[in-house]
């Protein structure tokens, strides 16, 4: 086996290795920042509403939440 088929075979495996290793550290990273900053609850819905003033009523919390679902699902 010539250097040059060494040198190409070397630089594939390094590539499959880095992209599962890259796959898998990625996978970790968002694991981990969905645990310290978790998604919008109703109960931080709530809240805001609270904050400027307002009692919100359960249909608008519903159509807040049913609205952020459509917008994180269209990106």
């Amino acid at each position: 086996m010539s250097i040059t088929a060494q040198t190409v075979m070397y630089l594939i495996a390094g590539i499959i290795i880095g992209a599962i290793a890259g796959f898998f550290g990625a996978r970790y990273y968002f694991q981990k920042q969905m645990k310290e900053n978790p998604p919008i609850t109703e109960k931080m819905i709530r809240a805001m509403f609270l904050q400027m003033g307002r009692k919100p009523s359960e249909a608008q919390i519903r159509s807040i939440m049913k609205s952020m679902g459509q917008e994180t699902a269209k990106k």
